[in-house]
């Protein structure tokens, strides 16, 4: 079977998380994602694990509405690095969280910072039988290469334990692969939501073949065992991560890499601190040119939050105005979830919204967008360029219906 899963949230006990990062209001914005499997992250905080357990309906399994929830926390390690761990059970979880809350307080944030490197967690994440791989691996603040030049500088005797990376929002498999020492491992591509809302939670998500929707069939297909696996990552234009390029912390001037060399890294416009971009550190690390895909490597597809384009398409300055939000909640009532509205719906059947909005969708899916770079912490942006009004009418328009499985 093909699930729809987003592997790294976090909830209301994490810093700076919405309030409303409670299962049952996850689930049902995850079912509107188009969402299968979601995490509940933050398993060893007790609060949340206590919430976890009351929504259980066994000690492997977490099921609210249609949406099923695999158990998962990321841990902040003593250089700052943070680790995604994706676990068996909720008995498991507790016998993670016993360990580590011998270095570090796990009640202080949903996701704790505790006093071990990279290579003492993954050997208790084995000891859990848990799945462990780095969070937003090329993020410059809280990630591997932030702080590391290579995996085993991080994990060191436990590197080859490591199944997986998370790409983070400011790169894709074309990043990641032109660096041969990642092509063993499956990408992964999640939101690390810290609100429920449908511009959060699913905004990057991976569609993967499992034998069904249990941690068993998870592990399988991370593993890539038996025919199982991930059959595409799904997620931002890179150049949309708010890391994305070399940029001031301050003033958000973009810089090149020479240039940033040669004014050691401060902003000539304010003096401010200028931050390595996820296209500079690949392009330090990469020992290709190009990315070279491993067979085993699926499509990555580019996406956006539906809620954005419409606000694109609009000219509005928020995705919360009425206009977008009842032009969101009429595509909601009619094709059911985001993805079907992005990738699957027929045009001609939408001709109830403004032509604006239908030629947004159009333009996201034939690729005609402008990107502005995000960088320095600042996100970048995407603008919908002015569509003929005649592009979105049934005779002229490409069949995209079908574009993938949902």
């Amino acid at each position: 079977m093909l699930i729809n899963a987003d592997l790294h949230l976090h909830s209301k006990y994490s810093m700076a998380c919405s309030d409303k990062m409670e299962l049952s209001v996850m689930a049902e914005e995850a079912a509107k994602k188009g969402m299968d499997l979601v995490a509940t992250g933050d398993c060893t905080h007790p609060k949340w694990l206590e919430n976890i357990k009351k929504a259980s309906l066994d000690d492997e399994t977490v099921v609210i509405g249609e949406t099923h929830f695999v158990i998962t926390t990321e841990i902040e390690d003593c250089n700052r690095v943070h680790h995604l761990l994706i676990l068996p059970s909720i008995s498991k979880a507790e016998e993670l969280a016993e360990t580590i809350g011998k270095y570090g307080n796990i009640v202080a944030d949903g996701r704790p910072t505790i006093s071990l490197n990279g290579c003492e967690i993954a050997e208790i994440a084995k000891g859990v039988d848990a799945m462990i791989g780095p969070s937003h691996v090329f993020t410059p603040w809280t990630a591997l290469y932030a702080y590391h030049d290579s995996l085993k500088s991080c994990y060191m005797d436990m590197t080859n334990y490591v199944s997986f990376l998370e790409l983070g929002l400011s790169a894709d498999s074309d990043y990641a692969d032109r660096i041969s020492e990642l092509h063993r491992l499956t990408f992964l591509s999640n939101s690390d939501a810290h609100s429920p809302w449908p511009n959060k939670l699913g905004r990057e998500f991976n569609q993967i073949k499992v034998p069904d929707i249990s941690y068993a069939g998870l592990k399988k297909a991370i593993l890539r065992k038996d025919g199982y696996g991930v059959t595409y990552n799904a997620g931002f234009y890179p150049q949309e991560g708010k890391y994305n390029e070399s940029a001031c912390i301050k003033c958000f001037t973009h810089y090149v890499l020479e240039d940033c060399l040669r004014n050691k890294w401060k902003c000539s416009s304010c003096g401010g601190i200028v931050k390595k971009g996820v296209k500079d550190r690949v392009k330090e690390l990469a020992d290709h040119n190009e990315p070279l895909h491993p067979s085993h490597r699926p499509q990555y597809v580019h996406i956006m939050p539906l809620s954005e384009i419409i606000m694109a398409a609009l000219g509005h300055a928020s995705i919360n105005t009425k206009a977008v939000r009842k032009a969101w909640a009429g595509l909601m009532e009619r094709y059911g979830n985001e993805l079907n509205v992005l990738l699957n719906a027929e045009i001609s059947d939408m001709d109830f919204l403004d032509r604006r909005v239908t030629n947004a969708i159009i333009a996201f899916r034939e690729k005609e967008l402008m990107i502005r770079p995000g960088g320095g912490g600042q996100y970048g942006s995407i603008e919908i360029p002015p569509q003929s009004t005649d592009k979105a009418s049934p005779g002229n328009m490409k069949d995209q219906s079908s574009l993938f499985d949902f």
